[in-house]
């Protein structure tokens, strides 16, 4: 099918377009146009600015929404969000074409034909439902309520999802993190009990990313204190076998062989150590280890990291002695996916063990903070609820019977589908998934296919006809992130606020709704005792006594609840930085980190390297007509050498080839790669004729990853695929 174009004509029809919304018993809010003139946020033509947040990424930033005439004309970053300080990246700003999407779901659908065929009838909401009700009932009568699994991507709505889970009675839940950080939030809640601790760059130095393409990443505001860090004069040193927009912002880019990261720091961690270079009070007071770590560290010198790495020994030296040289100002990025190894979980433990030594934590001016940066609590309320129930079976996805240091929220994703397709240690039958895309994202894609033949019942909740929409029986349409309320989200300790800008097209619900209605049918009404959208959050401002109308006015408000002063005690075992981990030790893994020597390609084979553009969102993006235009046309990189001894040109279509899967992809030929490597931009090749702008651009990665599982973190080890590639 081909791509469709838009003019600004057809957007500003395609705008208008926004349907009344569907009457289903009292849980329908006012007109939103006439609610926000009677705040005043709209004049009497409609016109104006109401703000909220973006739902581009999961960086979530304030967004001030323009509205004419009941339609979203432009997003503005709101000066007043932390996150975005009155600037929207790209995808914030593309973010009314999701909602204006002209491929959009807009009513519940059923599936008629056979899975994959794209033969759906409209339902009303009342029938699919009940569809998806009976459904999962019956599984849970047949075969038990663990035969069910659910999974969603992290947000905002992720506590009412959570009830459908846990009171249905299922223990298996799948996210997306296995996919991208389990290794890092192992690590770090090993080492300093907390998952993903804030970064400071106010006063920093020295940044150490090993991986972490931050000037492309989701994490915008991130990116902008690190330009302006790097502006004042800090040094940035980059590990990566790519040379990406966040290469051309290093001081020193280093192409190091993937899944060597670990060593080099291993060997700085030898120098700064041996050298006695760390910063010795903070050591002494805050780590446990720091007695016997020289000897532990002792074989992994700068010398043998070289033979590894390929980087000289003279190079890893002298960039320890400067991180050692910038004390509590250095900062080594805890990264998301690193070197996207099986010893990845290694690498993170490394980049722990280097901010310690660092004594960046505490610190007048230290760049690492002891918390999360969502860790605050100010007291909101929450709708009442009662226990859940006794959960007893097994999760699928082996934690913690198989992964026992795998923190229960985080789950190993892939091994989830490959229980589903092996039924071990029990078969699942059915599966809900809202606002996820396993079938484009999970690796093997043919193996996730054959996983979903063998369910009874698939159920999706989501904008558009995603991959995972087209293989479902079931489809429920939800609310744009411009056209619905969430709960509130705390950032830098005040709160703010997601509500609709425009009606909702067609018959989109929120997932509130959505979640509410599904769990009345299945006997889990006392799990949602809330009216309606803004009921759950007047329950949630209630202990504060804060207004719900300034809140839509302003788009956030200040409950004025101070810090408390109090001694940062880490969360672990000991109440130290645990370089050393008994936890670690006790499982049968090393107590320190560690090297772990990884796979390497066979001749004639490439690492095949995945990340982020700065243009798309992972997965979700791909048909948002408005990025698409602004991406070009995807293409795998390979180096120049390999390039001519296989008789390549620019733009010849090559077909690449794996152990599961191979694709065919125009390919460019750059020097911005190592010769050993290729790249290929994830979250395309959607096989779904219901996206017409993404359909079939591109090839998707996911079809020629491997599944290779990290036995420590869970983590998804993306990088570890080979491949050979040879003209189509």
């Amino acid at each position: 099918m081909a791509n469709k174009t838009l003019s600004r004509r057809d957007f500003l029809k395609v705008g208008g377009a926004a349907g009344g919304a569907m009457l289903l018993g009292s849980f329908v809010a006012p007109p939103i146009a006439q609610a926000a003139r009677r705040l005043g946020s709209l004049d009497a033509n409609g016109d104006g600015y109401i703000p909220t947040m973006c739902e581009m990424c999961v960086w979530r930033c304030g967004v001030l929404a323009k509205v004419e005439g009941g339609r979203i004309v432009k997003l503005e970053g709101n000066p007043e969000h932390p996150h975005s300080r009155g600037r929207l990246c790209a995808r914030g700003q593309s973010g009314l074409m999701n909602t204006y999407d002209p491929d959009r779901v807009l009513k519940p659908l059923v599936r008629v034909g056979q899975r994959g065929e794209g033969k759906f009838r409209t339902a009303s909401w009342d029938e699919a439902l009940d569809i998806v009700a009976d459904n999962m009932l019956k599984i849970k009568q047949n075969y038990g309520p663990e035969a069910m699994v659910f999974s969603s991507t992290h947000n905002l709505s992720q506590v009412q999802f959570e009830n459908l889970l846990n009171g249905f009675g299922s223990p298996n839940y799948g996210t997306q993190r296995s996919l991208c950080f389990n290794a890092m939030v192992t690590a770090f809640s090993l080492t300093y009990g907390v998952e993903e601790p804030a970064r400071n760059y106010d006063e920093v130095e020295f940044i150490l990313l090993v991986g972490r393409n931050l000037t492309e990443a989701i994490s915008t505001s991130e990116t902008a204190e690190l330009v302006e860090a790097i502006s004042r004069g800090a040094k940035l040193v980059y590990l990566d076998p790519r040379y990406t927009k966040t290469a051309a912002k290093a001081s020193e880019w280093i192409p190091i062989r993937p899944g060597t990261d670990a060593a080099f720091l291993l060997a700085m961690i030898h120098v700064i150590v041996s050298e006695e270079l760390a910063d010795c009070e903070f050591v002494k007071k805050y780590v446990l280890g720091c007695d016997d770590i020289v000897e532990a560290m002792q074989p992994y010198t700068p010398q043998w990291a070289e033979t590894i790495t390929g980087v000289p020994a003279s190079t890893i030296d002298r960039i320890a002695r400067e991180f050692a040289a910038a004390k509590h100002k250095a900062l080594a990025h805890p990264g998301w996916r690193t070197s996207n190894f099986i010893n990845s979980f290694q690498t993170e433990r490394a980049i722990a063990t280097l901010n310690a030594l660092s004594g960046n934590v505490l610190t007048p001016g230290g760049c690492l903070a002891a918390e999360s940066p969502e860790a605050a609590s100010i007291g909101l309320g929450k709708p009442p609820q009662p226990p859940y129930p006794r959960i007893s079976a097994l999760r699928l996805d082996g934690v913690p019977w198989k992964y026992p240091l795998v923190p229960l929220k985080l789950g190993v994703f892939q091994e989830l589908r490959d229980a589903i397709l092996s039924g071990q240690p029990y078969q699942a039958h059915g599966w809900l998934v809202a606002r996820q895309n396993p079938v484009l994202s999970l690796p093997d894609r043919a193996r996730t296919l054959q996983a979903i033949s063998k369910l009874d019942f698939l159920v999706t909740v989501d904008i558009i006809m995603n991959d995972t929409s087209w293989y479902s029986d079931v489809v429920l349409p939800e609310a744009s992130y411009l056209e619905r309320y969430d709960p509130l989200h705390i950032v830098d300790r005040k709160i703010y606020l997601r509500q609709p800008v425009v009606e909702p097209q067609g018959e989109a619900r929120s997932a509130l709704w959505i979640y509410k209605q599904l769990g009345e049918r299945l006997g889990l009404g006392d799990f949602f005792q809330y009216e309606d959208e803004e009921d759950y959050i007047r329950q949630q401002l209630a202990p504060l006594n804060l207004d719900f109308n300034e809140l839509r006015i302003k788009g956030y408000l200040d409950p004025g609840v101070a810090q408390e002063e109090r001694e940062i005690v880490f969360n672990t075992p000991s109440g130290k930085i645990e370089v050393y981990s008994e936890t670690l030790g006790k499982a049968g893994f090393s107590p320190w980190p560690t090297w772990e020597d990884p796979v390497y390609p066979r001749p004639g084979e490439f690492y095949l390297l995945t990340g982020k553009v700065a243009q798309h969102t992972q997965f979700g993006t791909q048909n948002n007509q408005l990025l698409h235009k602004y991406q070009d046309e995807p293409r795998l990189w390979l180096h120049p050498e390999p390039a001519a001894s296989l008789g390549l040109k620019d733009w010849d279509v090559v077909e690449v080839t794996s152990q599961v899967g191979s694709v065919k992809v125009p390919v460019k030929i750059t020097q911005a790669i190592r010769p050993d490597c290729v790249y290929l931009t994830p979250g395309y090749g959607h096989a779904s004729k219901g996206l017409r702008t993404a359909y079939q651009v591109g090839a998707n990665a996911s079809d020629l990853h491997v599944t290779y599982t990290d036995p420590i973190s869970g983590g998804q080890a993306l990088s570890q695929t080979f491949v050979t590639i040879k003209k189509a």
